[in-house]
């Protein structure tokens, strides 16, 4: 749909956005490493381990033995950090560094990575409701980052994003519009969606979504008052 490419929402508190860069460094090492360094049948056995796979957390499936590298419920971590291919990590990478670092700024560097895992977790964990059968792997940072664009649609709706529109089209919106539009489309998205994009985990975004909403509003002021405190003038 859209691709971010800069917001106009300077930091207030923090100096810069420790903790989305060492995602975004994490992540880019993993898949380096996943889709480079193993590649193939390399690939697709870090996706089995450290993926998030319904039916072994309904109980209907099993990984053979060699494959089971972690305990199933740390995939709802490490699946985050897995992705298919070079447009699903910069995608997600781009959505991580244009929105992360404001939302950063209004958690602080602990709390936002507590948020950043918590809608992330709760993202698999409606994959998992919805899709409990599936014994494909549900891998990326997807439903974390919807969860950042979440608390970046309360927090800053006002604020102004350069978006790649079909990217294609460079275009400044206001972030209101831009997410609210982003998060409209997983629904059509979801009722639509044939071929490749069916195999999209739409309802881990939806979930990552609400998750990140149900946690930002109730603090919305809470972190307002953060930064009155924290600002010099």
């Amino acid at each position: 749909m859209f691709l971010p490419i800069h917001d106009d929402n300077p930091l207030k508190i923090i100096r810069f956005q420790t903790i989305a860069g060492i995602i975004i460094v994490l992540n880019f090492l993993v898949f380096f490493y996943s889709h480079i360094g193993v590649g193939g049948k390399g690939e697709m056995a870090l996706a089995l381990s450290y993926g998030t796979i319904p039916a072994i957390f309904t109980n209907n499936a099993s990984l053979e033995l060699y494959l089971q590298k972690v305990p199933e419920a740390v995939t709802l971590i490490t699946y985050m950090f897995l992705h298919s291919g070079w447009m699903h990590i910069i995608a997600n990478m781009a959505f991580i560094w244009v929105f992360a670092d404001n939302v950063e700024d209004a958690f602080g560097h602990f709390g936002f990575l507590l948020f950043y895992l918590t809608t992330g977790i709760i993202a698999a964990l409606t994959h998992i409701a919805i899709s409990p059968q599936s014994q494909a792997p549900l891998i990326g940072a997807s439903g974390a980052v919807s969860g950042i664009m979440a608390a970046y649609l309360v927090l800053f709706p006002k604020a102004r994003v350069w978006i790649l529109l079909f990217l294609k089209i460079p275009m400044p919106i206001p972030a209101f519009w831009a997410l609210l539009a982003w998060f409209g489309f997983q629904f059509v998205s979801l009722l639509s969606a044939t071929g490749d994009a069916a195999n999209v985990a739409w309802w881990a975004h939806i979930g990552g979504f609400i998750s990140g909403l149900v946690i930002t509003i109730p603090l919305k002021n809470r972190l307002a008052r953060r930064f009155a405190r924290n600002i010099v003038s």
